[in-house]
């Protein structure tokens, strides 16, 4: 199969989706009412609610969202084979993904932009509301340390790539603060564009210099100012720093995907990978589990996100302008991340099998594959560094992306250029969601610690700001100071689509709520039927053939204690809303639109 064929039928099928059933959720589920004030009007403070345009929310939205994972997702699962990994991106993100985004949005905006667990606790009762908060807070710390120790291997000593990441912050304030005092968007986006690849294109130059050498920094010195930076990005006003960095840095990674498309355009490269391949079964060296469920588990955020549900209920419903904003920038942005995935995905697969599992299974085990490598060691002399035992996923993203660029003649000779620029795209693309996070996890404190002591739930009061951020970022940058995250990163792809189900679960209490037909819920039901079951099997698996198996690498009671509460909060959760919906489908509608109103 060749890329062209499977990327331009990818994109039909996502616009005719998002043209089709984005609207019948818009308009036929949720009734979007743009004559409703949104919470951003209503609540506006200059600082959390800030009406925003549509675009700019978008690419705060969508940078937020876009994290590692249909960047690194699909690579790890082209294992399976190409099919596999394709099939779920398009189902699981029209029929899963695009609609929990959209729902969620809109069931955060329906409670004035709170958070999920607030949601959970109105509509599903406190016990719900608690389980929901505690999942929400334990997944958001994962996810940061997790993510952030992707843009610590990746700026590690690299200046070029410091610079690069680092020149954003200033450009975006710069940006910001114009277009609050101006207005004018156009002149701000294009000024802070201009910059931003000038700084890109800059960077190598300062590489050999007294500059350079002060911004190569070692993985400890990075621990401690990631976690700083994310502080000033949680605390301060959000239209100073966190919305322009990432409507700034939108156009950085949808205009490298845009180029990544007409690079496959101009080089139709043929997809490598088989459309199956023996590992579908298990035993594979990238992951040892079958391709169910573990092909769901693997790709996350490509397909359906648990992390969306934080951006939905966080930073987002209190920056959109109109209710109708819901469609481009819920379900649409999640769809636009599809094609990310999926581009993702050919770049894997247009490398030869023997050259991917090279790079994505350590030496000794690669030795056992019997595979014989093409066309890496050449890709190796070019970009000049050792690919063999990259393993993660990064890596092969860089280098699938150059090897598809090298083949045009014109960059034939630039493959060191174009795998440092990916690998610096790679850190800003996650740099982006660590910001929105971090701010989420800001949001979750101040509602848990407002239980104890009521100002501190109020997010215009500024000690109350201070503290949670500063308390977020210790959370999440101790776990990465130390490196013990590692020991639970495993966690990350089961929990992260048990918050998905969640956020499903809510989704579908609200809509048989506010629905004109209650049958409307079975937009949230079905992907929900689906990924509960998957992502607790998925857990199971993993706690019987790994977390207890002391005959595993990844053996940990640790890990399957921390499973095991984790699939007992989801279960807590689904048992409450499903008497919820039993007593909500009994009540007669005129009563129940009374009660919503």
């Amino acid at each position: 199969m060749n890329a062209i064929t499977m990327v331009i039928g990818s994109i039909c099928i996502l616009m005719i989706a998002y043209r089709l059933y984005g609207t019948f959720m818009a308009v036929k589920v949720l009734k979007l009412d743009d004559s409703k004030k949104t919470p951003a009007h209503e609540l506006e403070d200059g600082k959390d609610y800030v009406p925003t345009n549509r675009w700019v929310t978008f690419g705060h939205h969508f940078a937020a969202i876009a994290a590692a994972g249909p960047l690194v997702g699909p690579i790890l699962a082209a294992q399976f084979g190409y099919l596999p990994g394709l099939l779920w991106l398009l189902i699981g993100a029209v029929v899963g993904g695009a609609v929990h985004d959209a729902v969620v949005l809109f069931a955060s905006m329906r409670q004035k932009g709170e958070s999920l667990a607030e949601v959970a606790k109105k509509e599903l009762g406190p016990v719900a509301g608690f389980c929901t908060g505690l999942a929400m807070l334990f997944i958001i710390t994962i996810t940061m340390a997790g993510l952030s120790m992707v843009v610590l291997h990746a700026l590690e000593n690299n200046p070029w790539g410091t610079f690069a990441v680092g020149i954003t912050i200033p450009i975006a304030m710069g940006v910001g603060l114009y277009h609050k005092k101006t207005g004018n968007l156009k002149v701000a986006t294009i000024v802070g564009f201009i910059l931003i690849m000038a700084a890109v294109f800059f960077g190598p130059y300062i590489q050999d210099t007294a500059f350079g050498d002060w911004l190569t920094l070692d993985v400890k010195t990075l621990s401690l100012v990631l976690p700083i930076y994310a502080f000033f990005a949680a605390a301060l006003p959000v239209w100073l720093l966190l919305a322009p960095r990432d409507y700034l840095s939108s156009f950085m990674k949808i205009g490298v995907f845009i180029a990544l498309i007409a690079g496959v355009f101009v080089v139709n490269p043929q997809l490598q990978m088989p459309a199956f391949t023996e590992f579908i079964h298990g035993g594979g060296p990238v992951m040892n589990g079958p391709v169910w469920p573990f092909i769901s588990i693997t790709i996350a955020c490509g397909a359906i996100s648990g992390f969306h549900a934080f951006v939905g209920s966080g930073t987002t419903p209190k920056m959109i302008n109109r209710w109708s904003d819901i469609k481009p920038i819920g379900f649409g942005a999640m769809l636009v991340e599809c094609v990310v995935a999926i581009m993702a995905l050919v770049a894997a697969t247009a490398l030869h099998p023997g050259d991917y599992f090279a790079i994505n299974s350590t030496p000794e085990v690669f030795k056992t594959l019997g595979m014989e490598t093409v066309n890496l060691a050449q890709l190796s002399q070019d970009i000049g560094l050792d690919l063999e035992g990259r393993t993660g996923g990064a890596v092969t993203l860089a280098v699938g992306m150059t090897y598809i660029f090298t083949e045009i003649p014109w960059f034939s000779q630039a493959a060191s250029f174009f795998f440092q620029f990916v690998i610096m795209f790679e850190a800003l693309f996650i740099l982006t969601a660590i910001d929105s996070g971090t701010r989420v996890a800001r949001y979750l404190i101040q509602d848990f610690g407002g239980a104890f002591y009521k100002p501190l739930k109020r997010v215009d009061w500024v000690p109350g700001n201070i503290f949670a951020s500063a308390l977020a970022c210790f959370l999440w940058g101790y776990l990465l100071f130390s490196g013990d995250i590692g020991s639970v990163w495993a966690l990350f792809g089961v929990s992260n689509q048990l918050m998905a189900s969640i956020g499903l679960i809510i989704g579908a209490t609200v809509i048989l709520r506010v629905a004109d037909k209650r049958r409307y819920m079975l937009t949230c039901l079905i992907p929900l039927a689906y990924l509960y079951v998957t992502v607790n099997y998925a857990g199971y698996w993993m706690v019987k053939n790994v977390y207890l198996n002391t005959a595993a690498t990844g053996y940990s009671v640790l890990n399957a204690v921390l499973s095991i509460i984790m699939l007992a909060l989801g279960l807590v959760i689904i048992v409450t809303a499903v008497k919820n919906w039993f007593e909500t489908w009994n009540t007669p509608a005129v009563k129940l639109n009374r009660k919503t109103a």
